[in-house]
């Protein structure tokens, strides 16, 4: 890569990779958009749009398509990686033979290791070692973004000069873009907010009202902080666009893929009807029974991951779960 000639490869093409290449070619670079599925990277290639996920939005003329994965990560130095949280580790080591130290790794996946509940940070950490790494967050929808609309991003690295670079790889007329440096709280914050969305939706679902989703999204916001401080992050993370901007945006609008899975169980339809009609990953269904097994190992109290947990996971009502969580012994806040 020259500085003439600016490239990023973008590694996912789902919704949300779609509209950040989408948005790094907008803004001047040169990308290309990887997908593991060829038949539907063809149909990106032949259609110029990603007809499944963001329909009639048309890519622009610098963004190329590609199921090749050793020839993309071969072509770019600078890679962002969109894909779901359970196909994060195996892309990584598929990356891993073409990182070298000039290598820039962000990645917008949002979630934890299945399994291990482990930050996708430590994955970076094990999987290419030596590369600069940044984390992208913040409240966004994937249609939104690649419709133009306004949204503002936050970049954290523990390199502030990495930071700066992938920020600039976003940075456009419509995005505003921050750095940080609190990897950690910058990660929980985006992958805690789609447990709450779920909750959110169940209550919803279920027919109550605005005063039990705004109580759910404040012990949502306290839930997070508690767990993410817990865990190294800074408490004033969780007050920024990572935490209560991220957890209002996915609790509250319906273009929410998590607070729709919420939603569908409130309404009684079961989690495997949900997830097929969305034809889409929800990564708070994952991130519920990890953050279930990291709140136990840590000793943190987070009451409304464990009911979500429980709807999930263990067959109670959605019903019960709220019953639950009104019925728990008082405490000052």
């Amino acid at each position: 890569m020259t500085d003439q000639s600016p490239s990023v490869a973008v590694l996912g093409a789902g919704s949300w990779g779609t509209a950040l290449a989408m948005l790094v070619a907008r803004n001047g670079f040169n990308v290309t958009l990887w997908g593991h599925d060829a038949a539907h990277m063809a149909m990106l290639a032949h259609e110029r749009k990603n007809s499944r996920y963001l329909p009639g939005m048309t890519f622009p003329d610098n963004l190329e398509i590609s199921d090749n994965l050793n020839d993309t990560a071969t072509t770019h130095e600078n890679w962002l990686v969109v894909v779901p949280s359970h196909a994060f580790r195996v892309t990584l080591d598929a990356l891993a033979p073409f990182a070298s130290a000039d290598t820039r790794l962000a990645w917008a996946t949002k979630g934890l290791e299945p399994e291990a509940s482990r930050l996708l940070s430590d994955i970076v950490t094990e999987s290419c070692p030596g590369v600069r790494s940044a984390v992208v967050s913040g409240p966004t929808f994937a249609k939104e973004v690649a419709m133009g609309m306004p949204t503002a991003l936050t970049v954290a690295s523990s390199d502030t000069e990495t930071a700066e670079h992938v920020a600039n790889w976003l940075r456009g007329d419509t995005v505003r873009v921050y750095t940080n440096s609190d990897v950690i709280g910058v990660q929980l914050g985006g992958a805690i907010k789609n447990v709450m969305a779920i909750a959110a939706g169940i209550s919803d679902g279920l027919g109550f009202g605005a005063n039990t989703r705004a109580a759910l999204i404040t012990r949502g916001l306290a839930e997070l902080t508690r767990l993410g401080v817990a865990m190294g992050g800074h408490a004033e993370t969780f007050t920024g666009l990572t935490g209560a901007g991220d957890l209002v945006l996915t609790c509250t609008d319906n273009l929410s893929r998590n607070r729709q899975v919420g939603l569908g169980l409130g309404a009684g339809k079961s989690l495997a009807t949900i997830l097929s009609e969305l034809g889409q990953e929800a990564e708070g269904v994952n991130t519920a029974r990890e953050l279930h097994r990291l709140a136990a190992r840590l000793g943190v109290d987070m009451p409304i991951t464990e009911q979500v947990f429980r709807v999930l996971y263990e067959g109670v009502s959605p019903r019960d779960a709220v019953v639950a969580l009104l019925q728990r012994d008082p405490k000052s806040e």
